[in-house]
């Protein structure tokens, strides 16, 4: 039982390249870390290898922090995880001014609870029919909340990307590029600077944008300020197969443009 609850509170959480959880490991050196929920560094995998990056320029001295559990949760939310998965109160500079928590949870308290609600009732759809299920009431809440809930409210947030994931499964790419869209003013918002999150969601936008003929806009969005290509060469490392990837429709993009 204590070995089972020593691997609980050390292992990582693996990810593919648009940063889908697909299993655990247990890697002890990088379990030396320590946390903040606003960490200097973040971790990537290639494949089953960890990748330790920094996301930010790191003082001499200054301790190597990453996120154990996900930031966008409001500081309530994020003591509360961080208090029942590792026993411990995180007293961070962003949990200590709660910056952002406005933001996260603006709009009516009624309404976000509502979508934070459907959120949670989400469950790894399978079928067809499941994801019909999932995008119908995400439609429907998203609907009904216009004017109430701002694309800035987390939960506001997790819907659009829950709406945009149904579309892809669907293969409704020009709505699933509406709902993608939507999110990258919240994205930049809450992920800022070299963000492995925020380079993810811009690349699925562009490739989004490039499934549809829109070249130039493609173009922009993996180019723009702050780009996924800055942020993933960053986070990624040039030779991570997310960066190749990305790389491969920049270019792709920039042929067919000069052939136009």
């Amino acid at each position: 039982f204590l070995l089972f609850l020593q691997v609980t509170c050390n292992c990582f959480t693996i990810s593919n390249g648009e940063m889908q959880d697909v299993g655990v490991g247990l890697y002890p050196s990088m379990s030396l870390l320590n946390h903040s929920c606003d960490p200097n560094c973040v971790i990537v995998f290639e494949g089953y290898q960890l990748l330790l990056r920094s996301v930010r320029e790191i003082q001499i001295g200054e301790e190597l922090t990453i996120s154990y559990i996900e930031s966008l949760m409001p500081t309530s939310e994020r003591q509360k995880q961080l208090m029942r998965q590792y026993c411990f109160e995180c007293d961070c500079l962003l949990c200590q001014n709660q910056e952002k928590d406005a933001e996260k949870l603006a709009g009516e308290e009624h309404a976000w609870k509502e979508v934070q609600d459907a959120v949670n009732e989400v469950r790894s759809p399978k079928s067809k029919e499941e994801w019909e299920q999932v995008l119908a009431r995400c439609q429907k809440l998203l609907s009904s909340n216009t004017g109430r809930l701002p694309d800035t409210n987390i939960y506001q947030l997790k819907m659009l990307d829950c709406a945009m994931d149904a579309c892809i499964n669907l293969e409704s790419w020009q709505e699933a590029l509406y709902y993608g869209s939507k999110t990258l003013g919240p994205y930049s918002l809450y992920y800022p600077g070299f963000h492995p999150l925020r380079a993810v969601q811009l690349m699925r936008v562009g490739k989004l944008q490039y499934s549809q003929d829109m070249f130039p806009q493609a173009l922009e969005t993996l180019k723009q300020a702050s780009t996924a290509y800055n942020i993933i060469k960053v986070t990624h490392g040039t030779d991570h197969s997310l960066m190749q990837a990305l790389m491969e429709i920049k270019e792709q993009c920039e042929a067919i443009i000069r052939a136009q």
